[in-house]
């Protein structure tokens, strides 16, 4: 197996990666590289070179490779963990019914299998209903929506930070190999005893090693007292080892690509562009040209197996996805505009080039809006004011024409004085001080068959 791949976003592999993410959080977060493809390759029919493609472009996966031995990297050596940029939120009583945020709205206790309310009991004032509305639209946002409860648990755990109590630092200090290591707390410490080294998945004893590779008795039962279930606790060790390879992985979690949507690339990879000069009649190349001859400036597409083929109806489709609001076509089956399938079978949307890389006076070039969520939930154009009527210091053509740039950057925002970043690497707007965030969308403006067609 290489783990080179190729140049790609892995458009079409939303169903490999739902499929991968379940057998990860499944097995307590992560897998050896080699059994997670062996096991999908049971339920899907997916290539090596696919696989290693999905992995490599979509960020819901971290690989984290094995030593290196002769500058070669062994697929053997190497380990898949599961992240997500999702969070339960910590203002949950504050946010309500949920409007514009971007969090989880769970029970803390529900997260760790333990929760007391509910089941014919008091009702919990938190919930836990993974497919209320609020929840439901943020994981199939993500592309998480087919997890199970233990499963999305599993995942929440591993990359929240502020679900599970650290591991004692003070362990692990000293040469003293007692029961407690040089923790002064000894028995009552509330942090976990665990091996560091065991912890970074380099500990070179093994069996032998005098630091703990599992939870012991005190620290199981002073994790019972936190809330967390003994399943849970059991899967802890190697929780805590994804833990530390997601903290110190350069990659930011996000949630795009084909375990959530292509929203800011519209497949970033190097898609097939409509040609425009055969849409004014003029293209010189004819059958020679490289470009789509389309007679519309957006072409949908779906694969069957074999080749790509137009979609019925794509006016319809086309007014859909253009409305930031809407992440699925009208029609039956629709089109999902996060998976980019349509019943399972990949889809993409083809267009011409970007408006911002051509003069004003070019027509049928695509106009790309960018929106950001707004705190009732509604999307407002970037530069266009909101409902109190304050505007962004930068506009659609800014950003695309940064985004355009560099696929993978950032921008600095400022509305009524304060200041935000938006990510074009998973397409969030945040407000570093106080820590919250906002999804952004880049669609297009609507083009009408009749004004395509007659210009």
């Amino acid at each position: 197996m290489s783990l080179s791949g190729s140049s790609g976003s892995g458009s079409g592999f939303s169903r490999e990666v739902q499929l991968a993410t379940a057998l990860l959080c499944r097995n307590s977060g992560s897998m050896p590289l080699l059994q997670l493809h062996g096991e999908l390759l049971q339920r899907c029919d997916i290539t090596v070179e696919e696989f290693c493609l999905v992995l490599r472009r979509c960020p819901r996966f971290l690989l984290v490779s094995g030593p290196a031995e002769d500058g070669w990297l062994r697929p053997e050596d190497c380990t898949v963990v599961a992240r997500t940029s999702l969070r339960l939120c910590d203002r949950q009583e504050e946010c309500g019914s949920g409007g514009g945020c971007e969090q989880l709205h769970l029970c803390k206790f529900f997260i760790y299998g333990t929760c007391r309310f509910g089941k014919g009991r008091k009702p919990c004032k938190f919930s836990h209903n993974i497919q209320s509305d609020h929840n439901l639209a943020l994981l199939r946002e993500c592309t998480l929506h087919e997890l199970t409860e233990e499963q999305l648990s599993v995942l929440l755990l591993q990359n929240d930070n502020t679900l599970l109590p650290e591991v004692c630092v003070h362990y692990n200090r000293g040469g003293d190999t007692g029961p407690h290591g040089g923790c002064s707390f000894q028995a009552g410490c509330t942090k976990v005893h665990l091996c560091q080294h065991f912890v970074r998945g380099d500990c070179a004893f093994g069996l032998a090693c005098k630091r703990r590779h599992a939870i012991d008795t005190p620290g199981h039962r002073m994790l019972a007292q936190k809330g967390l279930s003994g399943d849970i606790i059991d899967q802890l060790p190697f929780i805590y080892r994804n833990i530390h390879h997601l903290a110190t992985s350069t990659a930011t979690a996000t949630e795009k690509c084909p375990d959530s949507s292509y929203e800011a690339a519209d497949q970033l990879d190097q898609q097939p562009e409509i040609c425009l000069h055969y849409i004014r009649n003029s293209c010189r190349f004819q059958n020679e040209c490289r470009r789509i001859h389309f007679p519309l400036p957006y072409l949908w597409e779906v694969f069957d197996g074999v080749a790509w083929t137009a979609l019925q109806n794509m006016e319809d489709i086309e007014r859909d996805y253009c409305d930031p609001s809407k992440t699925q076509s009208s029609g039956d089956p629709p089109v999902d505009f996060l998976s980019w399938t349509r019943d399972s079978q990949a889809v993409r949307r083809l267009s011409t080039v970007s408006s911002v890389t051509k003069p004003p006076h070019y027509v049928l070039t695509t106009d790309w809006l960018w929106y950001y969520r707004a705190e009732r939930g509604n999307w407002v154009e970037y530069g266009q004011p909101d409902e109190r009527q304050r505007t962004t210091s930068v506009t659609s053509q800014n950003l695309e024409e940064a985004f355009l740039s560099d696929r993978t950057g950032v921008v600095s925002v400022v509305k009524d004085r304060r200041q935000y970043v938006v990510s074009f690497k998973d397409m969030y707007q945040r407000n570093p001080k106080h820590r919250t965030k906002r999804r952004v969308r880049r669609r297009p403006r609507f083009v009408s068959v009749a004004k395509g067609t007659n210009h």
